[in-house]
Parts: C-alpha cells; structure tokens; sequence
C-alpha cells in the first residue's frame, strides 16, 4: 500500500487516516494541490475492533503495514506521536459499514421467513451491537479527542455489495454516525447529494470497476466540505 501524502512538511492541512475509503479524498485532494499527509492504511474489517495500542500519548497500530504507514506520516509532519500533531485529523475508521452489514452476521437474528423481527434495526439491542462491533474505531476517536484534536470522520459511499444487507448497512452507520456525533466528532455526511431515491449511491459518484468505492468525482465533494470547513 502507498501513501497517497502530498505535502512537504510544514505546509500539511490535515492528515488523513483510514481504510480504502480515504482513497478519494487523497486523489482529489492531490489533484488539487492541496497539501495533506496521509492516507489509507489498511482494509475497512481491520478498523473496527481492537486495532491499536496506546503508548503513552501515541497510538501503536497492530497490524504492521498499518504501523509502519503512520510512523512514516508523522516523521513527515515532524512529530513523534498522535499527541504531537498540531492540525485536523480526518479519518473512516469504523464507517466501512458493508463490514458491519455482512448478511451472514445477522442470521442469528432472522426469522424462520429470513426476515428481522420488526423494530430490531432501531433498537437498543441493534445499537449496542453495532457499538460493540465498531469498539476499536470509537475508542481510537475517543482518545483523538482527549489529545484536543480537532476530528473529522467521513460517511462511507453509500454502497451495498452483495455479501451486505442493505437495510443493515444503512441502520448501522446511523448508530455509528450517532455516536460520533456525541462523542464530539465532527461528521462528513454527503447523502443528501450522493444518492438517489433508494438512498443509495447515484453512479455519478461511484468507482465504476467495483461494488463498494467512491470515485474522484466524490472524492472532491468531500474535499470541498473539508475546505468549507476551515481546513
């Protein structure tokens, strides 16, 4: 995996931390010239449960490509840590909802019909599971904050492949969404102009030789936000 950073190291806007679905907003924010360091650094499932340690102040990733990407980020920035950063952090960890959506995971609470009981999308129960499932991602947010970041998380595209169910992928980024946005953390939400009448992603807005990505064209809505933001 390559770091999609476009920057030197003084003059970085944010830094981007995430699964594939940073990806976009790295092409675009590239192409533009504007100057970021970051990028994915790692697959969606690796980002939900437990994915880091803390040493001291810092974060240690698990997985060894993760760690290695990051260390390589903040040498760039010229810190020795998480705690040592000193502009925006934007992040997908935990918003790979197709991952928390995978049909198979949710047999155990289906019917003899195959159906869910009614009202279990918006229940307590379906909350604390999802909660439970994404554990990682909102602790890591949670100590991002405590650091006194600024933190940004972006709504994944609004894309259900195959293995997902679609009614599931789309109650479990809301119980996400929801807590983040109690925690403090401010939410990049494009679904108002990214998807269609069925809530799904328009094609205008889709990776056209996959099931799950944005495209440069969404890539740069989110950018835009971003810089309507401030950053």
């Amino acid at each position: 995996m390559t770091t999609q950073s476009s920057t030197t190291t003084t003059t970085a806007r944010f830094l981007l931390l995430g699964d594939s679905h940073a990806g976009p907003l790295g092409r675009a924010a590239r192409a533009a010239g504007l100057p970021f360091l970051g990028g994915p650094v790692g697959a969606g499932r690796e980002f939900n449960a437990d994915f880091f340690d803390l040493r001291g102040a810092d974060v240690v990733f698990r997985k060894e490509e993760a760690e290695r990407l990051y260390r390589g980020f903040l040498r760039d920035l010229g810190v020795p840590g998480l705690d040592g950063l000193t502009i925006p952090l934007v992040a997908t960890f935990g918003l790979s909802a197709h991952t928390l959506a995978t049909t198979e995971n949710w047999r155990v609470y289906r019917d003899h019909t195959g159906g869910l009981a009614p009202g279990f999308l918006t229940s307590a129960l379906f909350a604390d599971i999802v909660l439970a499932m994404v554990r990682g991602a909102l602790a890591f947010y949670r100590h991002a904050l405590g650091l006194g970041l600024r933190v940004l998380a972006v709504m994944p595209p609004q894309r259900v492949p195959g293995m997902s169910d679609q009614d599931v992928f789309l109650a479990a980024q809301e119980v996400v969404r929801a807590e983040l946005d109690r925690l403090g953390v401010e939410i990049v939400d494009l679904r108002p102009r990214v998807t269609d009448d069925s809530g799904l992603q328009r094609a205008a807005f889709c990776e056209a030789d996959d099931t799950i990505h944005g495209n440069l064209a969404f890539g740069r809505l989110i950018l835009a936000d971003l810089l309507a933001r401030g950053l």
